[in-house]
């Protein structure tokens, strides 16, 4: 049932991300270096790992509100900080259970695309790497909204390592 689940949530993101089409207008030249920030909301959507496949939604629901600063020194590479606190909510009550920082290279692959590599380093004592595939999926004069697929995976505190998939929406100015 959970296979499911992965593949309708992993067809769906893929049909969001390639077939979206940007709203583009006219703008001026860009000049680099250039400095952008975005926030947004992340929603871990299932993690494997030791136990098999562990569901957000199911019994908790976990998401992060990631806000980071992007600095291009050309339109294909660029430089990415990011901090990322996560709320967990379960049985009546919301915590904020976790704090990463997130600092990763980008790579402007054209047509909206960006391929994030990120380092991980959680305060719950769990580190890694995240790659990011993002999408710009409409473009106006001052501010973008996003989508992006975060893959990260974790290692260490005494915990079998996971790897997961997440969907993320946010905008960036």
């Amino acid at each position: 049932m959970e296979r499911k689940i992965l593949l309708r949530l992993l067809t769906l993101l893929s049909a969001i991300l390639f077939f979206v089409h940007t709203a583009t207008a006219q703008t001026p030249a860009i000049t680099y270096p250039r400095i952008t920030g975005y926030v947004a909301i992340l929603h871990p959507i299932v993690t494997f790992g030791n136990g098999g496949a562990h569901v957000n939604f199911n019994g908790a629901y976990t998401a992060g509100l990631p806000t980071g600063i992007n600095i291009w020194k050309s339109p294909t590479i660029g430089f990415s900080m990011e901090i990322v606190p996560f709320i967990r909510a379960a049985d009546g009550t919301s915590k904020m259970n976790n704090l990463l920082i997130h600092p990763g290279l980008l790579l402007g692959l054209g047509k909206g695309f960006t391929l994030i590599n990120r380092a991980a380093f959680e305060t719950n004592g769990r580190y890694g790497i995240t790659t990011v595939i993002n999408k710009v999926i409409v473009k106006k004069k001052d501010h973008s909204y996003f989508i992006s697929m975060p893959i990260p995976a974790r290692f260490g505190n005494d915990h079998p390592s996971t790897i997961g998939i997440g969907l993320q929406f946010g905008i960036s100015f």
